[in-house]
């Protein structure tokens, strides 16, 4: 394993650098938006923005691959990350910043596709998963250490901007050093989200949830931040505890929902995460620092989980050769859901004031609960011989990325589906 590892270095020391970029990014754009005066519409445009064109990159990648090579398509992917990242910090207004957003999102795309690609072409059956975990891990890692570069600068300055510009230039050296042949491009499957909502209904209707409220959470929590007292250091925290809590408890969570049915756990995490959701409302303060960073992670030990239960709940009712197919459509309806989710959170927290951020995400968790526990009441859980073990799943990652998953159907023999869930 270790010489797989290394073999593969070069390609997980650009995912590092990369999301690093992400981390630190994803972070300073809300705040410097509310600093320079932009309403929560607008801010709320920018987060959908990069969903908008996450969703293009992911059908236009395959095509791009085909015609160029991953190579060249990676260092376009950079390049434009790059660009559009300095771009914001000379050109601050809204409209622009929609615009670069929505760039930002096609680029990145295109980086998760070339990297996942490359990934999904070293692995084989028997170190799939570890190569899986692996990247998993440099995910979270990245966007940590770049909330992490947060509190080093001040966000009123182009200084941020430019580090993460650094960042996504940076990340083309291991890249482009690699020895690694070029792996073949991949197909889009095709996507039937209706058939798909006729098998599994709630885990379905988990990803439109986690798009709902998760793409606010990304794009405003930080502002949520500022405005209740934070400095910028316990901003830098608070995001930090979100994402570490969501990092830490998938896979013993995971590992729970492998011995029940999955939808017990699920809507037992968004009972909670909608409480834990009020609680930040009621009780999130600069005045109360370990208090506020506590629920954060708690809630983020919730919320982020979601989208991996959601998924393996709903591969656990599918024969395996629609593993891919059916991953690749719950990724798009959640990407499409992201983009919703940032507008409807910016119109609540418009009248209602930046906590009422949690009350939209709990009404979304609270829903998601009750619809599931209905499912619960009416249908009976997927027989024992369909269900995989748990995987975390990246939220943030290409259709590629599920031909990387152990789960694939690759590995064992199909079954035919189940009934409706």
């Amino acid at each position: 394993m270790r010489k797989q590892i290394f073999a593969i270095a070069s390609i997980l020391s650009s995912t590092l650098i990369f999301l690093m970029g992400n981390g630190l990014l994803g972070t300073l754009i809300p705040v410097r938006a509310r600093l320079e005066g932009f309403s929560d519409l607008a801010i709320g445009l920018i987060g959908s923005a990069y969903f908008v064109g996450f969703v293009i990159g992911c059908y236009a990648g395959p095509r791009l691959l085909a015609r160029a090579g991953h190579s060249r398509i990676f260092a376009v992917g950079a390049g434009t990350a790059a660009a559009a990242t300095l771009l914001q910090s000379l050109a601050i207004e809204e409209f622009t910043w929609v615009v670069m957003r929505c760039l930002f999102g096609f680029a990145a795309a295109l980086l998760y596709m070339v990297i996942e690609s490359w990934l999904n072409d070293r692995a084989t059956n028997d170190t799939r998963g570890r190569i899986f975990s692996a990247y998993l891990t440099v995910n979270f890692g990245g966007l940590i250490i770049g909330q992490w570069f947060y509190s080093l600068g001040k966000p009123a300055s182009f200084t941020l901007f430019v580090i993460a510009g650094v960042f996504y230039a940076l990340c083309l050296i291991p890249m482009g050093l690699t020895r690694l042949p070029q792996p073949a491009p991949a197909e889009v499957p095709t996507l039937r989200p209706m058939r798909l909502f006729r098998i599994s209904p709630v885990g379905v209707m988990g990803c439109i949830a986690v798009g709902f409220s998760n793409g606010a959470v990304w794009t405003f929590a930080p502002v949520y931040a500022q405005d209740v007292g934070l400095t910028r250091g316990l901003l830098a925290a608070f995001m930090i505890a979100f994402t570490l809590g969501g990092a830490l408890v998938q896979v013993p969570l995971g590992r729970l929902s492998d011995r029940m049915d999955r939808r017990y756990i699920l809507a037992a995490v968004s009972t909670l995460a909608a409480g834990l959701g009020i609680a930040l409302y009621l009780f999130g303060s600069g005045a109360h620092v370990w208090l506020t960073l506590g629920i954060a992670a708690l809630f983020g030990m919730v919320a982020l989980p979601v989208y991996g239960i959601s998924i393996a709940h709903t591969n656990d009712r599918l024969p395996r050769e629609m593993f891919v197919e059916a991953s690749a459509t719950l990724l798009m309806i959640n990407a499409l859901a992201s983009v919703i989710g940032p507008i409807i959170a910016a119109l609540v927290t418009a009248r209602a004031g930046m906590p009422a951020l949690f009350l939209y995400t709990a009404t979304i968790h609270v829903a998601l609960a009750v619809f599931t526990i209905v499912r619960i009441r009416i249908m009976d859980a997927p027989p024992n011989e369909t269900r995989d073990p748990f995987m975390p799943v990246p939220q943030q990652a290409s259709p590629t990325a599920l031909e990387l998953d152990p789960r694939g159907p690759e590995a064992v023999e199909s079954v035919e589906p189940s009934e409706a869930a």
